[in-house]
């Protein structure tokens, strides 16, 4: 254990600053959610969100003074306990918001996703400075995305789309402060773009009845066109890498690249759309067109528009607010906590949060320039792209931006899994930041 005046001269009081207000704003709005048109308090959920940013705290205390290059030793096993737990959650957990994703006893529970998240960057990071010298670049990019696919798909079988979500800018940023090759990260991106394409855009089409889909797009998504298309495409690709096994030429190589992705991307796509819920389904069309479903789908994006419009430049005032006291904005101290937020203290105090988000993601980003431990730096960037991802989609979810995933609000949103997650992740943090003139 490192000496208690070495922690607090290392510590990074702007990051401990701009998290303990942002849990305070989290706190007053979660208590502001609860009060009705009437001024009557009918929910405490804000006495058990002190209650776990009380703990949380602790835990970011106690994580602090922990090594994590400890942690690093261990990262396989928390990994593996963690992937354990996920599977034990997908057969016996708790049906929250149409997801079997929570353990727990009586009203107290966990989503243990949340931490899944803490654990995948531990462990990837440690595999890619292990294996930076010992395999070669495809062996070790594809057993990395293998790291991060096992997770993701146990998250999706419960259905949690949104959580799963967050693992891919997770890894594309661990993996490119690992120096691993950019061809295959543009892999991942691409792939990930046009399945997102080839899944929304029929979908809404259809729902919407407004055109006939194109002849291409029928054949890249409708049976039995799509097992043509799959079909054909595995028979290029396997043509394209028997003809750069036998000559070696690299454009064989950048042809069987370019017939994987349409392969992986159709493929995906076919999946998403079997594995999705409806109610998933209709969130991902409404985000293109909140129109489609106004009473329903929709709802809860025009509502939380029509809140954040009628804040203002100053807001309505704390407890003044309309849309949530008036119980119209659903989910509205999780999801939503934003638009309460801005509704109440209008455009400027959304630009104090947006200012105390950006505070603790610079210093993240200045910590990560004075290391010199890759492995270190991995988890870093791993819980920059953590954090990044879920304010950019939950503020642009509250904006109608960005689709309804179902993503908390770090620091903000009502929930002590989600809450104990970011404080652990910054105790990795300042543990780093302690130690990173001691390696």
């Amino acid at each position: 254990m490192i000496q208690a005046n070495k922690v607090l001269s290392g510590v990074d009081w702007f990051i401990v600053a701009a998290s303990a207000i942002l849990v305070t704003l989290g706190v007053l709005f979660i208590y502001s959610s609860g009060m009705t048109s009437e001024g009557v308090l009918i929910s405490r959920d804000y006495v058990k969100q002190i209650v776990w940013a009380a703990t949380g705290l602790v835990l970011m205390v106690l994580v602090t003074f922990l090594d994590y290059k400890r942690l690093g030793d261990y990262a396989f096993l928390i990994f593996a306990f963690l992937l354990l737990v996920l599977v034990y959650t997908r057969l016996f957990g708790r049906v929250v918001n149409g997801a079997k994703s929570w353990l727990g006893i009586g009203e107290a529970g966990l989503q243990p996703s949340e931490f899944m998240k803490i654990a995948s960057i531990l462990f990837l990071s440690k595999y890619l400075e292990n294996s930076r010298h010992a395999v070669g670049a495809f062996r070790r990019f594809a057993t990395a995305l293998s790291i991060v696919l096992v997770p993701v798909l146990l998250i999706l079988s419960q259905p949690d789309f949104g959580t799963a979500l967050v693992f891919f800018p997770i890894f594309l940023a661990i993996a490119y402060v690992h120096d691993v090759d950019a061809k295959y990260l543009l892999f991942i991106i691409v792939v990930v773009a046009i399945a997102g394409l080839l899944l929304v855009v029929p979908l809404w089409q259809k729902t919407t009845g407004i055109r006939e889909a194109s002849p291409l797009l029928r054949v890249l998504t409708e049976a039995p066109y799509i097992f043509y298309s799959l079909a054909f495409s595995l028979a290029l690709l396997a043509l394209s890498l028997f003809g750069f096994a036998s000559f070696r030429k690299r454009h064989f190589f950048w042809l069987a690249y370019g017939f994987f992705i349409v392969f992986l991307s159709i493929g995906t796509a076919y999946a998403a759309r079997k594995v999705l819920k409806e109610y998933q389904v209709m969130r991902l069309i409404v985000f293109l067109d909140p129109s489609v479903d106004p009473l329903g789908s929709g709802w809860n994006i025009l509502q939380s528009i029509t809140a954040i419009g009628a804040g203002g430049l100053a807001g309505k005032g704390f407890l003044q607010g309309t849309q949530s006291h008036y119980r119209y904005l659903p989910q509205q101290s999780t999801d939503f906590i934003f638009s309460i937020l801005s509704e109440e203290i209008g455009f400027l105090g959304s630009l104090f949060v947006f200012a105390l988000f950006a505070i603790i993601l610079i210093r993240l980003v200045f910590i990560m320039r004075n290391l010199a431990d890759r492995y270190a730096l991995g988890i870093i960037a791993g819980f920059f792209a953590m954090i990044a991802f879920h304010f950019m989609i939950n503020v642009g979810m509250a904006m109608g931006i960005m689709p309804i995933t179902g993503i908390p609000l770090f620091f903000l949103s009502y929930g002590g899994s989600s809450l104990w997650a970011v404080m652990i992740a910054l105790g990795i943090v300042q543990s780093i930041n302690v130690r990173k003139y001691s390696i």
